[in-house]
C-alpha cells in the first residue's frame, strides 16, 4: 500500500494539541529546572522523630491508647488521617538494613551514606546538613531528644562525624553552630574528666561555654519550666534520659515538656522562623530490648509531644509539622498466639485485649531489671523482681536458663536478660519480636501544613532530605 503525506483534519487537531502540551512542559522545565510546581514554603518546620517506629508501632500506639489510656492518638487520628501520608525506604549506602546515623544523614542531607557515618558522604566528605541550610536561611535551630543530645539522629541533622561515636567533636560543633535550643541527656560529654560524670578528655567545661554565650542552663524539670530567653541548654541525665515507665515525672521532663519549652524559646524573636527536631529515642531502645511495655509508654509520650506541636501549629498556621522515623526496630509482630502447644483450637488462643491489660500492669522496664540483676543474676532476685513488677507472668525454664547463664537466645538477639524477658511476655500476650536489631521495613511519614504535599506516596529517605532543603530555600 502506498503511503501519503495527507493528514486528516481530526489528526491535525490532535497533533496541534500534543505539540502545545509538549511546549508547555518544556517551558516549565526550562523556567524552573524541572516540571515540579512551586510549593508554599513554611516559616517553621517541626520534625517529630519516633526512632525505631514503623506502621506496626503506630498501630500499637493507637490501639493501646484507645484501650488502656482511654484517649485518641494524635499521630494516626490527626496527622495521618487529616494530613499527607507517605512512606520512606530506609536502606543505607552499604546495607539493606540501616543504622540511625546513615538514615538520619540521608533524611538531613538528601544523600545516602554508610552505616555509622554522620553528616558525611561515604568518602568522608562533609555534606550540607538540614541545620546548616536552615542557619544560612536565617532560621533558628532546636534539637530535642530523650537520648544523649549528641546521639546519631540529632547529630546527623546538624553536624558531621566520620563515626557516630565522636561525641566530644559533635558537642564542639553544636557550640560552634550555636544551635539555639539543645534539650536531652548526655551531660557527660559537656563536662571534663574528674568532675561528676564528666568524660571530656580536653578539660573543657562546655556547659560553662554555652552559658558564656547567653544560654540559659536547665538541669531538671523545674529549671526547664522556669527558663526564659531565646537560647536554652537543658541536660537532664549524664547518659540517656531513661524510659518513661521508670522515670519520675515530677523530676524528669517528658518529651512534651521539652518540646513545649523549645517552641517557647524558638518562637521568640524569630522573624525568619525556626526548625525543631524532637525525637523520642526510647521507642528504638525499648524495641532493641523487646520491651513492649516500655515501647507503649514511649509511644504515648511521643504522642503527647505531637499534640504540643499541633497546638502550636493551630496558633501559627505557617508551620509544617512532620511525624516520621528513621527505621523499624525489633521486627514487631502482634498476633493471637497459642497459650499452650498441644491444642490449636480457639479456646487455646491469646487475644489482644486481655493481653494489653496484662502489659499495662508491668511497672518496670526490662533494662531496669537487667541492671538490677547485674552480670551474675541471682534466681531469688529474678523471682522477686518478676513477682513485684510483672504480675501474672511466668518465666519458662528455657528462658530462665538464658537469663541465669547470660546467654543470648539466638544470633539475632543481643541482650540476654531483656530479650528473654521479652520472649516471656510474648508467649503470654502474642506481642512477638523477630530480632533485637533493625529491619528494612519502610517507615511512615505524615505531614500537615505548608509544603506537606511533597511527602505524599512511596519515596526514598533521601527524597525526604531533598524536600526539606527545597522548603528551606523557599523553592
Amino acid at each position: 500500500m502506498l503511503m501519503t503525506n495527507r493528514i486528516s483534519p481530526a489528526c491535525r487537531v490532535l497533533v496541534t494539541a500534543f505539540a502545545a502540551v509538549a511546549l508547555a512542559l518544556a517551558g516549565c522545565a526550562s523556567a524552573g529546572g524541572s516540571t515540579a510546581t512551586a510549593v508554599p514554603a513554611p516559616k517553621n518546620i517541626i520534625i517529630l522523630f519516633a526512632d525505631g517506629a514503623a506502621l506496626t508501632q503506630w498501630e500499637l500506639g493507637r490501639y493501646s491508647a484507645e484501650h488502656l489510656r482511654r484517649k485518641s492518638f494524635a499521630v494516626t487520628d490527626v496527622v495521618f488521617r487529616h494530613g499527607v501520608l507517605g512512606t520512606l525506604s530506609t536502606h543505607s549506602a552499604n546495607s539493606m538494613v540501616t543504622d540511625s546515623a546513615a538514615s538520619a544523614t540521608a533524611m538531613s542531607t538528601g544523600v545516602k551514606t554508610n552505616n555509622f557515618m554522620v553528616g558525611v558522604a561515604p568518602d568522608g566528605n562533609p555534606l550540607t546538613t538540614l541545620y546548616e541550610a536552615a542557619r544560612a536561611a536565617g532560621k533558628r535551630l532546636g534539637l530535642v531528644t530523650t537520648a544523649e543530645i549528641y546521639d546519631a539522629s540529632p547529630a546527623a541533622f546538624s553536624v558531621h562525624a566520620a563515626g557516630r561515636g565522636a561525641f566530644q567533636s559533635i558537642v564542639d560543633q553544636y557550640l560552634a553552630l550555636e544551635i539555639d535550643v539543645l534539650l536531652g541527656g548526655g551531660a557527660r560529654y559537656f563536662q571534663p574528666e574528674g568532675t561528676a560524670g564528666g568524660r571530656r578528655s580536653d578539660g573543657k567545661d562546655v556547659i560553662a561555654a554555652f552559658a558564656g554565650k547567653g544560654y540559659r542552663v536547665a538541669r531538671n524539670k523545674a529549671e526547664l519550666s522556669a527558663a526564659d530567653g531565646t537560647k536554652l541548654l537543658g541536660l537532664f541525665a549524664d547518659g540517656p534520659m531513661g524510659y518513661e515507665i521508670d522515670n519520675d515525672p515530677a523530676r524528669t521532663p517528658s518529651l512534651a515538656d521539652m518540646t513545649r519549652a523549645a517552641l517557647r524559646a524558638l518562637s521568640r524573636s524569630s522573624p525568619r522562623g525556626f526548625v525543631l527536631f524532637a525525637e523520642n529515642e526510647n521507642i528504638d531502645d525499648a524495641a532493641h530490648e523487646n520491651d513492649i511495655a516500655a515501647v507503649i509508654r514511649a509511644l504515648w509520650a511521643f504522642d503527647d509531644a505531637v499534640e504540643v506541636a499541633l497546638d502550636f501549629q493551630r496558633r501559627s498556621p505557617d508551620t509544617l509539622v512532620i511525624v516520621t522515623s528513621d527505621h523499624e526496630t525489633g521486627g514487631l509482630s502482634i498476633t493471637y498466639a497459642l497459650k499452650d502447644r498441644p491444642s490449636p483450637g480457639r479456646d487455646n488462643r491469646v487475644y489482644i485485649q486481655p493481653s494489653l491489660e496484662a502489659i499495662g500492669r508491668i511497672t518496670m522496664s526490662l533494662d531496669a531489671v537487667a541492671r538490677k540483676l547485674g552480670r551474675k543474676p541471682s534466681p531469688d532476685a529474678l523471682d522477686a523482681l518478676l513477682s513485684r513488677h510483672f504480675p501474672g507472668f511466668r518465666l519458662d525454664d528455657d528462658l530462665r536458663e538464658h537469663i541465669l547463664m547470660q546467654r543470648p537466645m539466638e544470633l539475632n538477639f543481643t541482650y540476654a536478660t531483656q530479650n528473654a524477658l521479652g520472649r516471656m511476655v510474648a508467649r503470654q500476650t502474642g506481642f512477638y519480636w523477630g530480632t533485637s536489631g533493625h529491619t528494612p521495613e519502610p517507615v511512615a511519614v505524615g505531614a500537615i501544613g505548608p509544603g506537606a504535599e511533597l511527602f505524599r506516596g512511596y519515596q526514598d529517605n533521601t527524597d525526604f532530605g531533598k524536600h526539606l532543603h527545597r522548603l528551606i530555600q523557599g523553592k
